[in-house]
């Protein structure tokens, strides 16, 4: 028998209400923004519960696993030994029944077999089940979110932990949800949950036959949705229970290159040249990757060919951190990789390569701690990109926040922001955004200030358009970007 733990941090005054609100209760969703200390709340739970469960499998993105040891030794009695970070190392149920904390990669349970089998054999109907940043199993046909939900079925309690629910409306909800218990929405299926609640495009097929083409264009009944998941769900903003300094913006800017803007209007020619049916979401999500790696110097051909050109953007960024003080650590996010390879090349070259820790999904998953460790240690720049850094961290070490390129999407955005303005950041921090003076990046921003999504945005004003044959319409739109 596990010995018990004891929490040795105080909750703070707007945890107390979640933990009061999600005790009676065996499902629960914590909907809290990022810095407000969803895990604190978790630990609490499991805590006042822990006679009555005899593991809890944590659930988090790969790249988030030992934040969550961390996040669990810091607030409570336990020690290393007791938390089990499933990492890929030989995994047997009975050498680790002993253990109660179990954290594991949510991309490993469609990745490896050897995961999903271990989970099986151990996870019983006392089991404590927690899925944090959610998000990651909204997806209600992706094969990490049906493993997860349909082997947890019958475990006694069960919690998923998110900042951003619903980043597409309410077909996020579901899935969720669904994890929590089938019950709250009172739908066995995600097609009688469809059926109610979502309005999906349709168009003629060759056939002249109305099918759907699978994009959602509006939600229903979503009151109904509020009121049936309100008694399992606690969900506050930062702005209602910290009192922490304000984000200072900034931007800064530089023009294209000649050779920069020949490639770009070539990028822009080759959805231009397609039958105009043939401008598919995918053919889309292409030009807007395409048209942003070239601001950033940098294009993969279409037959796979890397094509680096000369431009300004990296002169900014070093320009710009020339003007932040030699005391001061700096996060500079990178949407993709060839951009943090040539940033951790010129930084290196000025500052000693000493002083840069990459930090991006290319990197083996173990190697990701010692990367962090290595910048809180006293490296000044770290150059992470969005989609490993982005989510779960805590960088409070850092004030100075540069964006080589954003997102897309405005919860991805809001997402890197949070790392530096979390519980603890007592400075107020700087977000520095580099733009080029292109059509992308302006349409980027222009989403982004209106917590939108610029690819998204743009492919309904292209729906638009073809619903009403005004084809000439959409080529403008393409042409002006």
């Amino acid at each position: 028998m596990a010995r018990e733990f004891v929490t040795t941090t105080d909750l703070l005054p707007h945890q107390r209400p979640a933990v009061a609100k999600l005790l009676p209760t065996r499902a629960g969703a914590m909907f809290m923004d990022p810095g407000t200390g969803k895990s604190r709340v978790l630990l609490e739970l499991a805590r006042l519960r822990q006679d009555k469960w005899d593991r809890l499998f944590w659930f988090t993105p790969c790249a988030l696993r030992d934040n969550v040891r961390e996040q669990i030794l810091i607030h409570t009695d336990l020690s290393p030994t007791d938390v089990k970070i499933w990492n890929g190392s030989p995994l047997e149920p009975a050498s680790l029944a002993a253990i109660r904390f179990h954290v594991i990669g949510i991309e490993s349970m469609s990745a490896s077999d050897r995961t999903v089998l271990a989970y099986n054999a151990m996870r019983t109907s006392k089991s404590y089940v927690a899925v944090d940043e959610s998000s990651y199993i909204k997806g209600w046909h992706a094969r990490r979110s049906q493993r997860i939900i349909r082997m947890s079925a019958k475990t006694r309690y069960r919690a998923i932990l998110t900042g951003t629910p619903f980043t597409q409306g309410a077909v996020d909800l579901y899935s969720q949800m669904f994890f929590l218990s089938p019950s709250i929405l009172g739908y066995r299926s995600f097609w009688s949950f469809a059926a109610n609640h979502l309005e999906y495009e349709e168009r003629k097929n060759a056939f002249g036959k109305k099918v759907r083409t699978g994009r959602i264009l509006r939600s229903h009944n979503e009151e109904y949705l509020a009121a049936r998941v309100a008694p399992y769900t606690y969900q506050i903003r930062k702005d209602e229970c910290l009192d922490l300094p304000e984000k200072l913006y900034e931007s800064r800017y530089c023009s294209l290159t000649g050779e920069q803007e020949a490639y770009y209007e070539e990028a822009k020619w080759e959805i231009l040249s397609l039958d105009y049916d043939d401008w598919s979401p995918i053919k889309i999500f292409h030009l807007f990757t395409s048209l942003q790696t070239i601001v950033c110097g940098w294009w993969k051909r279409p037959n796979g060919a890397l094509i680096e050109m000369r431009h300004r953007r990296l002169d900014l960024l070093l320009a710009t951190l020339e003007e932040i003080p030699d005391t001061e650590q700096v996060i500079i996010w990178a949407k993709y990789r060839p951009a943090v390879r040539a940033i951790c090349e010129a930084l290196a070259g000025i500052h000693g390569a000493e002083q840069v820790v990459p930090y991006h999904g290319g990197l083996a998953q173990k190697d990701l701690p010692r990367q962090l460790d290595r910048w809180r240690s006293g490296a000044r720049y770290l150059v992470a990109t969005q989609t490993i850094g982005g989510y779960g961290l805590t960088l409070n070490e850092a004030a100075y926040s540069v964006f080589y390129a954003d997102s897309f999407k405005y919860s991805e955005r809001v997402q890197a922001e949070d790392r530096t303005h979390r519980i603890g950041q007592t400075r107020r921090p700087v977000y520095i955004r580099l733009r080029s003076l292109s059509g992308i990046d302006d349409k980027i921003a222009w989403a982004l200030e209106r917590k939108g999504n610029a690819l998204s945005e743009f492919q309904e004003q292209i729906n638009v358009y073809r619903k009403q044959g005004l084809r000439k319409n959409a080529m403008e739109l393409v042409k002006n970007l």
